[in-house]
């Protein structure tokens, strides 16, 4: 008996997401959370007229957010809840639905479009989708959308780190052979002896002594739908970060799965096509395989972005990062990288991570060249936030 009812109740869910709600519905099925955001999921892009839909443009009733990142969110959103043989059917419909279609099939209308990181997001998160004739276009409108950031936002980000690491490499301790004497003068001029004629060296610096790294930068980054701007400037600075033969830089991409693109620094473009936007979240498995790369604890800053939504195991995914710390490394939970204003985000996991000491908060792409500066430098990142008047997580009970 028991079990007839489970299969009615299964059956008039069922038919419940199926019909939609309102007039439609005939079949009195309240929905939990999950079935009601999956039925958010469907009335946006089947029932254009629901409050959220989106119309025959691919705009969002009822919001002032344009339509490229709602789309973005949305494709993350389905492939939470559908399994990939559905996800491609409703990717498919969108691109007929929302106009998405015309504007992806065509190289000249895509080429026209004013392009910005939320439509590269979308175009990464279509990328299987996208005709091989427009590929290329697609392609390029990425590039343009990189290298403009790049050009914004690389020299402030090596000046920052550049200088950072001047200061933690500076040697107050040279031996004889290593001394910097026009430096040492300067530092020591207050000790000059008339009598003598010279200069006591109360203060020795040296230069600093060569190493083939000295920080290393882990990049963990959650690759979810919400996640998809963050991405995008994420991987600009991955290659930025690369860049630099002062630090050895790791950039991670997970949902359920982990991928590592390390290898693909050298060119943000591909990175970013090496991304897959949307899926699931499994923070444990990707703090997992980052914790074999940390060799050096002490000199490692560790850089999570993520909602902290996690899809995985909550406690051995706080485990690790207790141990992370434990063991020395600076760890900083980011919980958007953006410029998309206030992020949702798991509260209850972000007070644990600040009852560990590590501090989370949203990040503009301006902050972070000064971000990892102070972190590079060793600096307590919760008062570097206060300073910049950035809210960050309240410890947990």
């Amino acid at each position: 008996m028991e079990t007839l009812t489970t299969e009615v109740e299964e059956r008039r869910r069922r038919w419940r997401l199926l019909l939609g709600g309102d007039e439609a519905d005939g079949v009195g099925c309240s929905l939990s959370d999950r079935d009601a955001a999956i039925d958010r999921a469907l009335s946006a892009l089947y029932d254009p007229t629901a409050p959220g839909g989106f119309s025959a443009k691919g705009e969002r009733r009822g919001g002032s957010e344009g339509s490229a990142p709602n789309v973005a969110r949305w494709l993350g959103d389905i492939r939470n809840y559908f399994p990939s043989s559905v996800v491609r059917v409703m990717q498919q419909d969108a691109l007929e639905r929302l106009n998405l279609k015309q504007m992806l099939l065509e190289p000249e209308m895509l080429a026209a479009v004013d392009p910005d990181v939320h439509l590269v997001a979308t175009l990464i998160a279509l990328k299987n989708v996208i005709p091989s004739r427009t590929r290329d276009t697609a392609r390029q409108v990425v590039r343009q959308v990189v290298e403009d950031l790049q050009k914004r936002l690389a020299n402030p980000t090596r000046q920052a780190i550049q200088g950072s690491l001047n200061k933690a490499v500076r040697n107050t301790r040279p031996r004889h052979n290593e001394i910097d004497w026009n430096r040492t003068i300067r530092a020591n001029l207050r000790h000059y002896q008339p009598e003598y004629k010279t200069i006591i060296p109360e203060t020795r610096i040296g230069y600093g002594r060569k190493r083939a790294a000295l920080r290393d930068i882990v990049l963990c980054i959650d690759q979810s739908g919400s996640m998809a701007t963050s991405v995008v400037y994420a991987s600009v600075f991955g290659a930025v970060l690369a860049s630099l033969p002062a630090v050895d830089t790791h950039m991670i991409v997970f949902d359920t799965s982990v991928v590592d693109l390390t290898e693909e620094l050298h060119d943000p473009v591909e990175l970013l096509f090496g991304a897959q936007l949307g899926g699931g979240t499994d923070i444990n498995r990707a703090l997992a395989y980052c914790q074999e790369l940390v060799r050096r604890p002490q000199e490692t800053v560790f850089v999570l972005i993520s909602d902290l939504y996690e899809g995985g195991d909550r406690q051995q995914m706080l485990r690790r990062v207790a141990n992370l710390v434990g063991a020395g490394v600076q760890f900083i939970a980011l919980l958007a990288l953006s410029d998309d204003g206030a992020p949702s985000y798991d509260h209850h996991n972000a007070e644990v991570l600040a009852s560990l000491g590590v501090p989370a908060f949203a990040c503009t792409p301006d902050q972070f060249p000064a971000l990892m500066a102070a972190a590079i430098g060793r600096q307590d990142i919760g008062q570097w936030a206060a300073a910049q008047e950035i809210v960050t997580a309240r410890r947990g009970a």
